[in-house]
């Protein structure tokens, strides 16, 4: 873990301390995206099976799993997974519960009616990572506030494994979750069929889920189409940092820059703190716990990214995670609730020496679909709200427009739209009439 000392770096060199590290907008990545994106658009089908034989070594004409097999996938599971989905299912079902919206009703002066009305989403195309580790815990992320907010066509893509069969347990808490349906395919080619649609795989208002750069990448320029689909955030290679104090358990400490490392080769872990000594002591306990970890070669490609800052003070740590802007902040210093107030940038916080960032990840109750890549600046992780659009309505009354017209008739004037004033002036003359 490369090590930096805060106070003595010069700006750029802090920039550079921070910076992630495959950049997901690279020109290459972009290109190879835009191919697939181009080949799937006009080919449909043949073309996702095509890319899915390419990247991922399976041979398929057909990508829905029949519902079926959903629900023999859940049968099949031993009653402790069973019992695991199902409690991590009703913690995120109540914490999106009590996000429901509201609707708003508003007399703006007398005679004028303003509200603002909700509607789900139609169709929500939920992508489940399912390469290198299959996320069981992203489609109940996804699915279950989907169902919630009350989107119609809930549908997921995730990638096969290599014999071509997605993993059972996905499949059953698809099965558990009631999803619409379930597709075999992932990477760019699965975003490009959820964002035009092809003969089987429904077209969809909004994409949601995180991947690697390929699918961050392919999300974004999917977008940015016109008429293309609302993404949910932009959500690459996942990432943490740690704020350690002077008294902070090591051991801890070290488990959760861990649990993020073994989760991409491009997955970034940064600790700070203010102890140089308990750099040294996460550090040891950081080489130590990785000795043992199963996906410990994925672990060790990622922590070739990781950093260690020193900093001189709390005021230079919020600094830092201000300028970062994680994905994952897990505080275990003292008075971790102190310093909440003073952090704006940031996707999910985790406080305190009990909360490990693995429980956000399966099952507290927040959602594990989070900005990444500094996008925690201006995104939100995933919400209720993000199945959920808005829309305003306004009626007046003839003494509404009575008393509001005249503002509209000279705001209208003063940008030379005689159209538009017309529109009320030629109302108010017959209620003067």
């Amino acid at each position: 873990m490369e090590r930096f000392y805060w106070s003595g770096l010069s700006e750029e060199m802090r920039e550079s301390a921070l910076s992630r590290p495959a950049a997901i907008g690279d020109d290459k990545l972009v290109a190879s995206v835009r191919e697939i994106m181009a080949g799937v658009k006009s080919g449909g089908d043949k073309a996702v099976s095509n890319y899915t034989a390419k990247f991922d070594g399976v041979k398929s004409e057909t990508h829905l799993i029949p519902a079926e097999e959903l629900e023999a996938a859940w049968e099949a599971l031993p009653d402790a997974d069973k019992t695991a989905i199902e409690t991590a299912k009703s913690n995120i079902e109540q914490f999106h519960l009590a996000q429901r919206p509201q609707d708003i009703s508003v007399k703006t002066m007398k005679g004028v009616y303003c509200r603002r009305e909700s509607r789900a989403i139609g169709t929500a195309g939920l992508y489940v990572p399912g390469g290198t580790a299959p996320l069981v815990s992203t489609l109940l992320m996804l699915a279950i506030p989907a169902k919630v907010a009350g989107v119609r066509n809930r549908i997921v893509v995730t990638p096969p494994a290599k014999d071509g069969h997605i993993n059972q347990a996905i499949l059953a808490a698809a099965h558990r979750c009631e999803v619409t349906a379930v597709y075999a395919c992932g990477g760019a080619q699965a975003i490009a069929a959820l964002a035009y649609g092809t003969e089987t795989i429904p077209k969809c208002d909004k994409i949601f889920g995180p991947g690697n750069a390929w699918v961050a990448t392919a999300k974004s320029l999917a977008a940015q189409e016109p008429g293309g689909p609302g993404i949910d955030l932009p959500a690459g290679p996942s990432e943490a940092m740690v704020l350690a104090g002077r008294k902070s358990n090591a051991v801890f400490v070290a488990s959760d820059l861990l649990s993020q490392a073994e989760h991409d080769t491009l997955a970034q872990v940064v600790c700070v703190t203010t102890s140089p000594d308990k750099a040294q002591e996460i550090e040891d306990a950081v080489q130590e716990q990785l000795q043992t970890l199963p996906r410990k070669e994925i672990a060790e490609q990622a922590l070739e990214y990781a950093r260690i800052i020193i900093a001189d003070s709390r005021a230079d740590v919020v600094d830092i995670v201000n300028r970062y802007a994680p994905e994952h902040l897990i505080i275990q210093m003292k008075d971790p609730e102190m310093l909440v107030p003073k952090i704006r940038n940031v996707g999910s916080i985790f406080l305190g020496p009990w909360t490990p960032e693995a429980v956000g990840d399966y099952a507290s109750g927040t959602n594990h679909t989070l900005p990444t890549y500094g996008a925690a600046r201006a995104y939100s992780g995933v919400t209720l709200e993000s199945f959920i659009k808005y829309i305003s309505v306004q009626r007046l009354t003839k003494k509404g427009l009575k008393n509001l017209g005249p503002t509209v008739e000279r705001l209208a004037t003063m940008e030379e739209l005689e159209a538009h004033r017309r529109a009320v002036s030629l109302r108010l003359e017959t209620l003067n009439d």
